[in-house]
C-alpha cells in the first residue's frame, strides 16, 4: 500500500466525518494563484490567451517526442481551443486528432532533404495566419527551444508586430531516455548531459568542437544523428573520447515503432547505425553502459531491438 502524500494527509485532516471531501490541492491552488502567476515567465502560456479583440498573436506549441499521452496539459488545451494549426513533420496523427472539428491544419514541416518551405516562408504563413484574427497555434516537436528555430519565428513575428507565447515540450533527449528505461546521469559516472544537433546550417561546413564534447563525464544527446553517425563518431574519437564509450541510437523515439540500436563509439565511426529513416537520436556515454552494453550482448551485432514505451516496466526489449 503506498505511502500517503502529505496533499493526501492535509486533505484528510481538513475533510470533516461524514462531510462533503475538502480538496486541499484545489483550494491551495486558488489561494495561490493570484500570488504565483506573476511570477512566471511573460511568455509562457498555460492555454491560448484572452487576446482582447484577437490582436494576431501566436501560442508556439511543443508537442513533446511523439506520445500523445507526453503532451502537458497546457498544450493539449492549446490545440483543443486553437482555429488554426501549423505544424511539423514529427508531430504524429495522434496529436493532431486533438484539434477541434473544423481548425484548419497546416504541414509547413522540413525533412532532411525535403525541405517543403523556406524558413521565410514559413515565418511570412504564421504571421499571415494570425493577422487573420483565428486562434493561431505553431505546433513544433518535442521542445520548441531546442533545435526548433523558435528562436527565428518569434524574432519575426514580433519584428512585425505579432505577440508571441510559448507552451514548453519534452524534449526528445529526454523522451528517448525515458522511453529506453536510461538515466543521462549517474552518480560517479556523468556529471553532465550535452544537447548537440549534428543537422548543420545549409552552407555551413564548421564542425563541432569535438575535443570540448568529447567529455568521458558527461553525456551527449545528438539530435538529428543518423546521417551523420559516422563523422560523429570519428569526430568524437579523435577529440579523445574512447572509441569503446556505449552508443544508443533511438530511431522514431516515444512512438509505436521505436527502435534501438545498440552500438559502440569506434563501430560507429566505421558503420555508423543501421536505423531506417525515421528521425533518430544517438546517445553516448558511459551513463548509459549497464543497459546499453548488457543488453546488447542479447542481439546479434548490431541487430535493431524493438523500443520500449515511457511507463510501461522496464526489461530487456
Amino acid at each position: 500500500m503506498p505511502m500517503p502524500s502529505a496533499a493526501m494527509w492535509l486533505d484528510g485532516l481538513l475533510s470533516p466525518p461524514g462531510g462533503k471531501r475538502f480538496n486541499f490541492i484545489v483550494a491551495l491552488r486558488a489561494a495561490l494563484g493570484s500570488t504565483l502567476r506573476p511570477r512566471t515567465a511573460r511568455r509562457v502560456a498555460r492555454a491560448i490567451p484572452e487576446v482582447p479583440g484577437r490582436t494576431p498573436h501566436v501560442t508556439l506549441v511543443g508537442a513533446g517526442p511523439g506520445d500523445p499521452d507526453l503532451l502537458t496539459v497546457a498544450a493539449a488545451r492549446a490545440i483543443s481551443q486553437a482555429e488554426v494549426i501549423l505544424y511539423d513533420h514529427l508531430v504524429g496523427p495522434g496529436i493532431l486528432a486533438l484539434a477541434q472539428p473544423g481548425a484548419e491544419l497546416i504541414c509547413v514541416g522540413k525533412r532532411s532533404g525535403q525541405h517543403s518551405h523556406s524558413q521565410e516562408a514559413i515565418n511570412d504563413l504564421i504571421a499571415a495566419q494570425a493577422r487573420s484574427g483565428r486562434r493561431t497555434v505553431r505546433l513544433k516537436g518535442g521542445d520548441p527551444m531546442i533545435f526548433g528555430r523558435a528562436g527565428e519565428e518569434i524574432e519575426h513575428l514580433e519584428r512585425v508586430g505579432i505577440s508571441v507565447s510559448v507552451i514548453p515540450g519534452i524534449t526528445a533527449a529526454l523522451g528517448c531516455a525515458s522511453s529506453a528505461g536510461l538515466s543521462l546521469t549517474k552518480r560517479g559516472v556523468s556529471r553532465a548531459v550535452t544537447f548537440v544537433t549534428a543537422h548543420a546550417r545549409e552552407g555551413d561546413a564548421t564542425e563541432p568542437d569535438w575535443a570540448r564534447l568529447a567529455d568521458p563525464k558527461g553525456t551527449l544527446a545528438i539530435y538529428m544523428g543518423r546521417e551523420a553517425a559516422r563523422r560523429v563518431g570519428r569526430g568524437l574519437t579523435a577529440g579523445g573520447l574512447s572509441p569503446d564509450t556505449p552508443v544508443l541510437a533511438v530511431e522514431n523515439g516515444c512512438r509505436p515503432d521505436e527502435r534501438h540500436h545498440r552500438t559502440t563509439l569506434g563501430a560507429m565511426a566505421e558503420r555508423g547505425v543501421a536505423a531506417g529513416d525515421g528521425p533518430t537520436l544517438l546517445l553516448i556515454g558511459w551513463a548509459l553502459e549497464s543497459r546499453v552494453l548488457e543488453d546488447g550482448a542479447a542481439h546479434a551485432g548490431d541487430a535493431l531491438g524493438a523500443g520500449g514505451h515511457v511507463g510501461q516496466r522496464f526489461g530487456h526489449d
